[in-house]
């Protein structure tokens, strides 16, 4: 057994920061009230970017607490997105906020608490490690969902969420109960060893396995353990919609890999067939759910369905012959220029409104060219990208991602998959088409600097000619490090 030593704390220096700060941060929001919200606010984004980095920094590579808690490149490139788009959603969340008469500085805790979760989720090597930071983050996504208690519609997605994630938490936990019953250990390292040692597995390490992959499915809204995403998606507000969709999804994606690489790397027979399931279900029912939508947040729900498919195309490829680390790269570069686009979706999003209030109709986007030229080019780089037209580099993401499948021999997951993009074709283009085409409907008032700047930047980052040549080189050497390690 692994004696402890201080000197293992500096692998958790990034969830040490954030631990250590929200008692610090909880104290100034409770005695300087109105006057502390803005402190709270801008110290909490200081923590995130603390913690996205100081795996770089500070941490290294190791294990603490006999192999618990595992700091790897993987853990590292992984927080690093999720610190970044965390201190980002938080940053351009203030003036909805403010406007809303909702600006407490509880969001900002919470959106620390969640982001702590996270953390000790990517860097679990253990199974109750696992299942601790699942729970604390969904229980801080839980609150956020509802933030607006005034709001019916916030009430009931934060209702539906917690109800939904109770059940797939107790999945989970039923499909950890089987695996440590079959195989007597709760450590990652020691069920790769068991289960490296058996001619045939047992059926209750695979029925465990299943359980444990359909609790994790609900985390990142694949089908059929989506119901939820398009509802909380609507009634939340939106810039937690806009957190929601973008790192919780990246989180839970990583904990899938750390499985599948890790303790149950000897049984990809069983996985595998889960997770082709798994994608062609969020490809086929996003593709398609989102034919009919015209609340635009509803449809970034049944988007983000889909798109969670395209990434569990690239991890089924993982366990297929000629997957492996490609595979995981593939994920990680996809969901990497997702959440670029994902955040620049919702910060245009933010913008909608009028002075009656914000809107979130697609229809009221119509004849936004003619009276917001910035904002229309903007949501069309980003929707372009979205549909993975060639000239941006949301076609790098899907190749990314289907290009490992392709070479494991899973083509007709690839054909499928290119299908369903086709039909996700449609309703981005239709966005598009009102934006340019359709009579005017509002006009909309002018955006904080801080929406109209994030919006921008996400959608200038869209162009591979501008920014491609200077930071695909070292982009690439990051996530193949980060990919490697895991192996």
């Amino acid at each position: 057994m692994q004696e402890f030593s201080f000197g293992q704390l500096s692998f958790l220096t990034g969830e040490l920061v954030l631990a250590l700060s929200v008692g610090e941060l909880l104290l100034i929001g409770v005695f300087m009230k109105k006057r502390g919200v803005s402190i709270v606010r801008y110290a909490s984004i200081a923590v995130l970017l603390i913690f996205a980095f100081s795996g770089f920094i500070l941490n290294g590579t190791g294990s603490a607490f006999n192999g618990a808690f595992i700091s790897d490149d993987f853990s590292q490139y992984v927080k690093a997105l999720i610190g970044v788009t965390a201190a980002i959603t938080l940053w351009f969340s203030r003036d909805w906020f403010k406007r809303e008469n909702l600006d407490q500085y509880e969001y900002s805790i919470l959106m620390i608490f969640a982001v702590l979760g996270m953390g000790i989720m990517v860097s679990s090597g253990n199974l109750l490690t696992m299942y601790v930071g699942l729970e604390m983050q969904a229980l801080a996504l839980y609150v956020m969902a509802a933030f607006n208690r005034d709001s019916l519609r916030a009430s009931e997605a934060g209702l539906k969420y917690f109800v939904l994630g109770a059940l797939s938490s107790g999945m989970l936990l039923y499909g950890m109960s089987l695996i440590y019953g079959f195989t007597g250990t709760l450590s990652f390292a020691q069920i790769a060893s068991v289960l490296s040692g058996q001619e045939s597995v047992n059926a209750g390490i695979v029925a465990g396995l299943v359980f444990m992959l359909a609790g994790l499915a609900f985390k990142i809204s694949a089908a059929p353990f989506h119901m939820w995403t398009p509802d909380v998606y609507e009634g939340a507000p939106t810039p937690v919609t806009a957190f929601f969709a973008g790192a919780p999804k990246l989180a839970a994606l990583a904990l899938i890999t750390r499985l599948i690489t890790g303790p149950f790397a000897e049984i990809q027979h069983s996985w595998v067939q889960v997770l082709v399931v798994l994608a062609v279900m969020s490809m086929i029912i996003g593709a398609f759910g989102a034919l009919t939508q015209t609340n635009i947040k509803r449809l970034m729900g049944y988007s983000s369905i889909a798109n969670m498919g395209y990434a569990l195309v690239a991890l089924a490829s993982v366990g297929a012959a000629a997957g492996g680390a490609a595979g995981v790269s593939g994920m990680l570069i996809f969901m990497s220029i997702y959440l670029v686009t994902v955040v620049g979706v919702f910060a245009v999003i933010l913008q909608m409104r009028t002075r009656d209030g914000a809107l979130e109709s697609i229809a009221d986007l119509a004849g936004l060219s003619k009276s917001n030229l910035p904002l229309s080019l903007t949501m069309t780089a980003l929707m372009f990208s979205l549909a993975g037209i060639p000239i941006f580099i949301g076609i790098f993401g899907k190749w990314s991602a289907l290009a490992p499948a392709f070479d494991a021999g899973l083509t007709w997951l690839v054909v499928i998959a290119l299908l369903s993009s086709v039909v996700g074709a449609f309703y981005y283009l239709r966005i598009i088409k009102t934006i340019w085409f359709d009579d005017q409907a509002h006009t909309f008032v002018q955006a904080p600097r801080s929406l109209t700047f994030i919006s921008s930047a996400s959608a200038l980052l869209l162009f591979p000619i501008l920014f491609l040549p200077f930071i695909a080189a070292p982009a690439r050497a990051l996530i193949e490090a980060a990919s490697a390690s895991l192996f």
